[in-house]
């Protein structure tokens, strides 16, 4: 692949280098981004059995482990950083087989993500795997694939038709469904006679139900509501779904705390009677707030409903029953839960969360009938993702400080123990590492901000060296107290571990309109496109580090990724005298360009008063204020923040003579695909702050 790295002198020099002695790392920026990622856990639904796909240096594989050993291997054979996902796992009832998808989702135009460029082209294409091993077999192309309970097919999605393909022999794929809309969410009949799934139709949506012996085809209580996240009972007689009511949704990138209240419907599926089983408060938690789950609705024992609801301010699970009723709260506290299962006899939920450990993640269980909650993990690793198969344990992903993320099990009775032990490369520099401090600041509002504070190894008394500030993405995100559970930040955590052991002061920083804090932090006032408000974190963040004895106030630097890349240049922007330079990855810089990027009904010119905010609340109105170097970083393939953006800054900048480096991938995408591509980022990064804000860190 081919990387452009220009360095563009438009006006003032960059500030000159230090002449300080020469001083190696402890370790090397590949060696802190060595360790195999661990994503997609899933339980076999028999046997015990747990799988999960490893990327490892961009080779991305199907792991599984088995009992009674649990020693994990991989058995899928991509040897190479090819830029191609691979997700989407789901086991066979009777866990002899794994169905996966390989190939990452088209853009807008059908193009599938190509970051080596491969004249021969790419696909995204549905395959199985012997869970023993074995050569991968090709179904079809498409994704999202649902296995039926019998484990003679599997149905797919392919530019949103429903399709299905045998598992049982090579026969071709063929189109189950020819219908109108865009179908999601593909949910198969306990006894895989009827499959569920959600028909889109723009500014509405059906749930769908497709029966397989009679080859027909019907909607269950149509309207001009969204109705989403089909559930089966477990005698496949009902289906339970959501529904958000018609015009919920307001513009992205702007809070929003209340609405119309969402609301949960019971169908009858033999007659199509359906009732509502319950409806949301006005005012807090009126707007539907997802977890991360395979569904929204959980159908417990005792024809339980388990649903996530924000009634308190916090993100919870509550139960409600089939029929009706009213909700019980079951994980009542000042803290939210994030990722959900239930476990196999229906009888609780598995669940992680950040209960009395703000900054982290901890595994947690919950009866569907109440009770109090139970910690199955506690301390200061981080934990998540739990997963149950047949009862034999729970299986979660679990990190620390020092130590990356790796799968475990924890059985029965004991501790838990490593599924891929001596998976993490030898050279691996955890001994290295440090260990990030909680801190609080204020914003210059007065608003209070979490952080992680990296300070490096062999800092004196007296010594002020060089800080950088991070900001993470989303903005639907919270940094935490540990290597952290996406990939995205997984890599972001490495980069600051490595800054800091080159001598940097660095600061990650938690900013208002991220997760963790609550409903009132996540929307907040006048975040995003809406005045921009997180700028006063950032600028708060800035005289926190200015105002520490460790720290060169006049070589402060910021970096972060896409939001984070937003906050970057919004520093670099509105605060050139507090921020030295910056390295903007892939950033909005116009609001109204990325509003249409996920609306594209919006029409900035028929949207004036929202339209003429969101440009106030972006970098790009700011550049004739702008004077601190900045390197911008983006693939051109991006589909979360349109190219265009960095074209149109770089432009700017060049007419204010500000120094600007760019580094572009061309075809890759938002969360670069291939490792050599997050190392050449991280590696023009450091180049650039130890250029710009002076030697490598250290005096």
């Amino acid at each position: 692949m081919t990387n452009t790295l220009a360095r563009l002198a438009l006006g003032a020099t960059l500030a000159a280098p230090l002449s300080l002695p020469a001083q190696q790392p402890s370790f090397t920026l590949e060696q802190v981004m060595s360790a195999p990622f661990p994503d997609e856990l899933t339980a076999a639904p028999a046997g015990g059995a747990v799988a999960w796909v490893f990327n490892d240096r961009g080779a991305r594989n199907i792991w599984v482990a088995t009992p009674p050993d649990y020693q994990g291997k991989a058995v899928t054979p991509y040897g190479d950083d090819d830029g191609q996902e691979l997700g989407d796992l789901r086991w066979t009832p009777d866990a002899h087989a794994i169905v996966f998808v390989r190939g990452g989702e088209p853009n807008e135009k059908g193009e599938y993500p190509n970051p080596h460029s491969l004249v021969t082209g790419v696909e995204q294409a549905v395959w199985v795997v012997p869970a023993a091993g074995g050569a991968p077999r090709r179904i079809a192309e498409g994704d999202a694939p649902a296995v039926s309970p019998k484990g003679d097919r599997v149905a797919f999605l392919r530019h949103g038709q429903v399709w299905w393909a045998s598992l049982a022999d090579s026969a071709a794929a063929e189109q189950l469904v020819h219908a109108r809309g865009s179908a999601r969410s593909l949910r198969w009949s306990p006894d895989g006679s009827r499959l569920a799934f959600v028909s889109a139709r723009g500014d509405h949506a059906f749930v769908a139900v497709y029966d397989v012996a009679s080859k027909t085809l019907r909607f269950i209580d149509p309207s001009v509501d969204s109705d989403a996240e089909p559930v089966w009972s477990p005698d496949g007689r009902r289906i339970a779904f959501l529904r958000n009511p018609a015009g919920a949704e307001g513009l992205p990138f702007m809070p929003q705390r209340s609405g119309q209240p969402w609301s949960i419907h019971v169908a009858d599926v033999a007659s199509g009677a359906t009732r509502q089983a319950w409806i949301a408060d006005t005012g807090r938690g009126s707007v539907f707030r997802e977890i991360v789950a395979a569904n929204q609705l959980q159908w417990g024992a005792g024809d339980r409903l388990v649903f996530p609801w924000e009634k308190d301010g916090w993100t919870h699970l509550y139960a409600v029953p089939a029929d009706g009723g009213r909700a019980a709260l079951l994980t009542p506290g000042a803290f939210e839960v994030e990722h959900v299962t239930l476990t196999p006899d229906r009888s609780a939920v598995v669940y992680s969360s950040n209960q009395d450990d703000i900054d982290r993640r901890h595994i947690w269980k919950v009866a569907v009938t109440g009770g109090a909650p139970m910690a199955l993990t506690r301390g200061t690793d981080l934990e998540w993702a739990p997963v149950t198969g047949d009862g034999r344990g729970i299986a979660f992903i679990r990190a620390g400080t020092r130590t990356p993320p790796r799968p475990v099990i924890l059985p029965g009775t004991g501790a838990a123990r490593d599924l891929a032990a001596g998976a993490i490369p030898a050279d691996f520099p955890a001994a290295a590492l440090v260990d990030p401090q909680p801190v609080l600041f204020p914003a210059a509002d007065g608003l209070t901000i979490h952080g992680q504070l990296f300070l490096p190894r062999g800092l004196k008394p007296g010594e002020r060296r060089p800080a950088v500030i991070f900001f993470h993405g989303g903005s639907r995100r919270q940094m935490l107290l540990g290597w952290h559970y996406f990939y995205y930040y997984r890599n972001a955590y490495a980069l600051n571990q490595y800054l800091a052991s080159r001598g940097y002061v660095v600061l990650s920083v938690n900013y208002r309109s991220g997760i963790g804090y609550g409903l009132d932090f996540r929307e907040a006032p006048h975040y995003g496109a809406q005045g921009a408000s997180e700028f006063n974190d950032v600028r708060g963040a800035g005289l926190y580090l200015r105002a520490r004895p460790d720290v060169d106030p006049a070589r402060i630097g910021l970096w972060g990724g896409s939001y984070g890349g937003f906050l970057t240049a919004m520093g670099l922007a509105r605060a050139s005298d507090l921020f030295a330079a910056g390295v903007d990855l892939h950033g909005v810089h116009d609001w109204n360009i990325e509003i249409q990027n996920w609306v594209p009904s919006y029409d900035p010119v028929k949207e004036t008063d929202a339209a003429k905010l969101a440009y106030q609340s972006s970098p790009i109105a700011y550049v004739k204020d702008w004077r601190s170097p900045v390197l911008l970083i983006q693939g051109d393939d991006d589909r979360n923040v349109q190219f265009s953006q960095t074209v149109q800054l770089t432009a700017a900048l060049r007419a204010q003579g500000v120094d600007v480096e760019q580094l572009v991938f061309p075809d890759e995408i938002h969360d670069f695909l291939t490792h050599a591509d997050w190392t050449a980022a991280y590696r023009a990064a450091a180049d650039f702050l130890s250029r710009t804000l002076g030697g490598d860190g250290r005096r």
